[in-house]
């Protein structure tokens, strides 16, 4: 494989990478600011319950975008690879 086919490769991932953190990140500058505020048992169920609708509308879809891109080109690239 050429030098220029794994760097790119590694700079895909490393991107990926980022991307996964930076997700990682805005979850827990939440959790900072839910500390900050204070903690009820009542603040615990709401957030848990705004939690699960919020993730699924914002984190996962983000996520999948993410590994479905760094999935895709890595497999253009094994073609490209081969022939």
């Amino acid at each position: 494989m050429s030098i220029g086919l794994i760097v790119f490769l590694i700079v895909l991932c490393l991107a990926a990478l980022i991307g996964t953190m930076f997700v990682f990140k805005q979850e827990e500058n939440k959790m900072k600011k839910y500390e900050e505020v204070g903690d009820s048992i009542e603040d615990q169920l709401r957030r848990s319950h705004e939690y699960e609708t919020s993730s699924l509308k914002s984190n996962i879809p983000l996520l999948i975008t993410i590994y479905a891109v760094t999935i895709t080109v890595s497999l253009l690239v094994f073609v490209i690879y081969l022939f």
